[in-house]
C-alpha cells in the first residue's frame, strides 16, 4: 500500500474499514479497540497490523507449533529468541535458526534473498555469536521459462553477492525444482554461528529507566509492510508492493555485526534484538513484553535517510541493518563510543519504563500508546479448521508400482540430469566457501563440516526436503524430511544435535493445506523424538501461492550435528580401489513421489516411501559408532533416484576410481526405488569383518575399482555400464545447459 502524509482519523480508518488494506479483519480491528480502550489511530493500526500478521504473531501456526520437542539436555535456548542455541562441551555452544524471505525473493529476486541472508545473520549475531556459516534450501519452477530462469539465476546471485561480501562462508544447501514453484520461488536462509555460555544475549528491555539505544543504518521507506506483504498470497497484481522488499547492504552489515559483537562483551549491555520483521514495532514491542516493562521512545531523534517521514512509516519500515539495544542508564556514551568506532550510529531514542506500555512520542506528540503485551503475546490466535484432501485417500489406495523402465543406463544418466539431482556446482561455485578457513568439507558431500577453532572438534550442517513426499504423505514426509537431515550428519561423522525448520506452506485458511500443516508436523515431531534432535527455532512461512496454485508443503529442516573428533570426518566419494561397498537398508518396491515415476509419467501419485523410525534410529546410531571406530571409508545416504544415483555421485569426486556392483532384486526397483533408511558405505577389506559387527544388516554389493567404470550387474546379467566421466558429464552439465537453453 502506499505511504501518505494524511492520516484519517480513527473514526475514519473504523468507518471506511482502512485497516483491511493493512491485512486487518474486522474482528481484528474490534478486539485491537478492545485492547486499547478506543479506536486505534493510524500509527496504532499499522503497530496492531503488522503484530498481528501470520509473519510477526504466528497466529494460525502457534498451535500446530507446540506439537514440536524443543527441551534436550543440549539446548541452552529454544524457540522464543533470536536463534536457538545447544551446547557442544567446553562452555561453548553453537547457535543456528532458518527464515524465509520468500515473497520479496519473488518480486525482487536479487535483494529478496540477499536480505534474507542479512536478517538471519543479524538473528545470530543478536544473541551474542559470531556466525560461521551459511546454508540455504530453495525451490524453483524447472528452469524451462525465463522467469523461471531469471528468478533461480537472481536468487543465487543475492546470496552470493551479500554472503561473499560479509565474510560468512556459504557452505551447503538443498536445490529443488518443480512446477508448483514457478511463480512463487522458496528461498530459506540458515545461519549457523559459535558462542561461550558465557557471551549469550537474549532481547529483552529490562530495568526501569535503561536507556533504549538505535544502532545501525539510517531507517528509510524501504519494506513498510513487509511482515503484512509475506502474509498473504502472491497475486498477478503483486508487482504494486515492491516497496515492501528492503535493499541491503552487506558492507554496513559486516561493520554492525563486529560492533555488535564486541558490545555483547559489555556488562552494560543489557538487551538486544534486530530490527527484523516489523522493524522498530517487532523490536521494541518484543523487547518489552518479554521483560514485562514498556518502552517509551522519540521518533524524533531516530536516524533518518529520508525527509518528512511520519511515525507510521518509521515504525513499520523494514530497513536493513539495524538493531535495537538496551543499555544501563549512563553507560550510553560507552557504548555510543563503540560504534563510533565502525562509523554506524548509534542514538539513544528512548527508555524502559513500569507501565508496560509501548509509547512514541513525535513532533512532541504523543502518536502512539499500546500495551506491549497487546501487540506481541496477545495476538490473536486461531485454531483453524482442516479437512483431509480427496487426492490423499485417493493415493493411500493405490498399489506400489514400478514404472516401466527399458534402457537402464540411458534411465541412470536422465535422472542425473534432473535438476533436483544434477551438480549444483554451478551455484555454489559462486559463493565463497572456504572464507576464514575453517570449512572442513565443502558442498558436495553428504553435509558440510566446520573445524571449531582452537579444538579437534567440528560441527555438521545440513538443510533438507522431499516436499513432493510431503505432498503425498504429510506425516510420513515430515518423518522423512527429519530422517533425511539426520543421515546426512551421520554420514559426514557428526551426531545430530538439534533442528531449526522453515515451514512453507500455501494458505492455511484452506482447510486441505492446514491439513497437510498439522500432518506434517506430526511427522517432524515424531522423528525429533525418535532421533532426540529437538527444535530449537525457526520460522513459519504462509500464503506461497500465486494466484490460488500452492506450492507442495515445504517444511525445510535445517540440523546440526556435533563431531568430536575431525578425525571422524567422513565424506561420500570412494576412497581406495579394493575397498567393500556395502548396502545398509531394504529396499521395496516404493516409486510415489520418487524422480524416477517423475521421469517415467511426467508427474508424482500413489504412497510416499515409508518409514520405521526404530530402525532409522537404530542403524543411525550403528553407523556413527562403525564410523568413530574409524571403520568406514566414505558414507552416503541414498536418497533421491535410488542406488543407481547413490554410487554413481560415490565416483564423481574420487579421482579415477569405479565401481564394480551386483545387486538382488528387480533390477528397476533395485536401482532406482527410493525406500528410506538406506546407506551406501565402504569399508577397507580388512575391516569387513568388524565393520560387520556394528552395523548387522549391511550387504555386501561390491567392491571400489581402479578403472573409473560404474558396472552395475543384477539377476539378469548386466544393467548398467559406463565410464564415470560420462555420467559425471551428464550430472554436472544438466543445470548450465537448461540455463543456456531457450525458454
Amino acid at each position: 500500500m502506499s505511504t501518505t502524509k494524511f492520516e484519517p482519523s480513527p473514526e475514519q480508518i473504523k468507518e471506511q474499514r482502512l485497516y483491511a488494506d493493512m491485512g486487518m479483519t474486522d474482528a481484528e480491528f474490534d478486539l485491537a479497540i478492545e485492547k486499547l480502550g478506543r479506536i486505534p489511530n493510524w500509527t496504532e493500526t499499522g503497530l496492531f497490523s503488522v503484530m498481528w500478521s501470520e509473519h510477526c504473531s504466528y497466529k494460525k501456526s502457534k498451535p500446530v507449533l507446540r506439537k514440536f520437542p524443543t527441551k534436550g539436555p543440549q539446548v541452552l535456548q529454544g524457540p522464543g529468541e533470536g536463534a536457538g542455541i545447544v551446547d557442544i562441551g567446553d562452555e561453548q555452544a553453537v547457535v543456528f535458526k532458518m527464515e524465509s524471505h520468500n515473497h520479496p525473493s519473488a518480486i525482487e529476486p536479487y535483494q529478496g534473498a540477499a536480505t534474507g541472508v542479512g536478517g538471519i545473520i543479524r538473528d545470530v549475531f543478536s544473541m551474542g555469536a559470531r556466525p560461521i556459516a551459511m546454508l540455504n534450501s530453495l525451490r524453483f519452477g524447472e528452469l524451462k521459462s525465463a522467469r523461471g530462469k531469471y528468478l533461480f539465476e537472481e536468487v543465487v546471485a543475492g546470496i552470493a553477492g551479500y554472503g561473499n561480501c560479509i565474510g560468512i562462508p556459504t557452505v551447503g544447501g538443498e536445490i529443488g525444482f518443480d512446477p508448483c514453484y514457478e511463480g512463487n520461488p522458496l528461498v530459506n536462509a540458515m545461519c549457523v554461528g559459535l558462542i561461550d555460555h558465557k557471551d549469550i544475549q537474549k532481547g529483552v528491555a529490562a530495568g526501569v529507566g535503561n536507556t533504549v539505544m538505535y544502532v545501525g543504518a539510517k531507517t528509510g521507506r524501504d519494506g513498510i509492510h513487509g511482515a503484512t506483504f509475506s502474509s498473504e498470497e502472491l497475486t498477478e497484481d503483486t508487482e504494486e508492493s515492491r516497496s515492501a522488499v528492503q535493499v541491503g547492504d552487506p558492507f554496513m552489515e559486516k561493520l554492525l555485526l563486529e560492533a555488535c559483537l564486541e558490545v555483547v562483551k559489555s556488562d552494560a549491555l543489557v538487551g538486544i534484538q534486530d530490527m527484523g520483521a516489523a522493524g522498530l514495532t517487532s523490536s521494541s514491542a518484543e523487547m518489552a513484553s518479554k521483560a514485562g516493562t514498556g518502552v517509551e521512545m522519540n521518533l524524533d531523534l531516530v536516524p533518518q535517510r529520508e525527509t518528512n517521514m511520519t511515525a507510521y512509516e518509521m515504525m513499520l519500515s523494514e530497513s536493513q541493518e539495524r538493531m535495537l539495544i538496551v543499555v544501563k542508564a549512563g553507560r550510553e556514551e560507552e557504548i555510543k563510543a563503540i560504534f563510533d568506532k565502525y562509523d554506524l550510529d548509534a542514538v539513544a531514542v528512548g527508555r524502559v519504563t513500569d507501565d508496560k506500555m509501548l509509547r512514541l512520542i513525535h513532533n512532541g506528540e504523543v502518536v502512539a500508546e499500546v500495551l506491549a503485551d497487546a501487540l506481541a503475546e496477545d495476538a490473536p490466535v486461531y485454531n483453524m479448521p482442516d479437512a483431509e484432501p480427496a487426492y490423499f485417500a485417493e493415493y493411500q489406495a493405490m498399489e506400489n508400482v514400478e514404472p516401466k523402465v527399458v534402457d537402464y543406463k540411458e534411465t541412470l544418466t536422465a535422472l542425473l540430469k534432473a535438476p533436483t539431482i544434477a551438480s549444483k556446482e554451478w551455484v555454489y561455485d559462486q559463493y565463497d566457501y572456504q572464507v576464514r578457513t575453517n570449512t572442513v568439507v565443502a558442498p558436495g558431500s553428504d553435509a558440510a563440516v566446520l573445524r571449531v577453532r582452537g579444538t579437534n572438534k567440528g560441527l555438521a550442517m545440513t538443510t533438507d526436503c522431499n516436499s513432493r513426499y510431503i505432498y503425498l504423505d504429510p506425516t510420513t514426509g515430515g518423518k522423512i524430511a527429519v530422517a533425511e537431515a539426520a543421515r546426512n550428519i551421520v554420514c559426514s561423522g557428526g551426531q545430530p544435535l538439534a533442528i531449526t525448520d522453515c515451514l512453507n506452506f500455501g494458505n492455511p485458511e484452506r482447510p486441505e493445506i492446514f491439513w497437510q500443516i498439522q500432518k506434517s508436523a506430526d511427522g517432524i515431531a515424531e522423528a525429533c523424538l525418535a532421533l532426540d534432535a529437538p527444535v530449537i527455532g525457526g520460522n513459519v512461512s504462509m500464503y506461497n501461492e500465486r494466484s490460488g496454485e500452492a506450492v507442495y508443503p515445504t517444511p525445510t529442516i535445517g540440523m546440526v550435528g556435533l563431531v568430536k573428533d575431525l578425525a571422524h570426518v567422513t565424506t561420500q566419494e570412494v576412497k581406495a580401489a579394493g575397498d567393500v561397498v556395502y548396502l545398509i537398508g531394504e529396499t521395496k518396491t516404493e516409486f510415489g513421489g520418487s524422480e524416477l515415476q517423475k521421469l517415467v509419467e511426467g508427474g508424482i501419485s500413489g504412497k510416499a516411501p515409508s518409514i520405521d523410525l526404530t530402525v532409522e534410529a537404530a542403524r543411525q546410531k550403528a553407523i556413527l559408532e562403525a564410523i568413530q571406530a574409524g571403520l568406514v571409508q566414505s558414507a552416503h545416504d541414498v536418497s533421491e533416484g535410488g542406488v543407481a544415483v547413490a554410487l554413481a555421485e560415490k565416483t564423481f569426486a574420487a579421482n579415477g576410481l569405479g565401481l564394480d556392483i551386483t545387486i538382488p532384486g528387480s533390477a528397476t526397483t533395485a536401482l532406482f526405488a527410493e525406500s528410506q533408511s538406506r546407506f551406501v558405505l565402504t569399508v577397507k577389506e580388512e575391516n569387513a569383518a568388524a565393520f560387520e559387527a556394528f552395523v548387522k544388516d549391511a550387504t555386501k554389493i561390491g567392491s571400489v575399482t581402479a578403472d573409473a567404470t560404474i558396472k552395475i550387474n543384477g539377476e539378469t546379467g548386466l544393467l548398467v555400464e559406463g565410464t564415470v566421466e560420462e555420467f559425471r558429464s551428464a550430472w554436472k552439465g544438466a543445470i548450465p545447459c537448461l540455463l543456456k537453453s531457450e525458454a
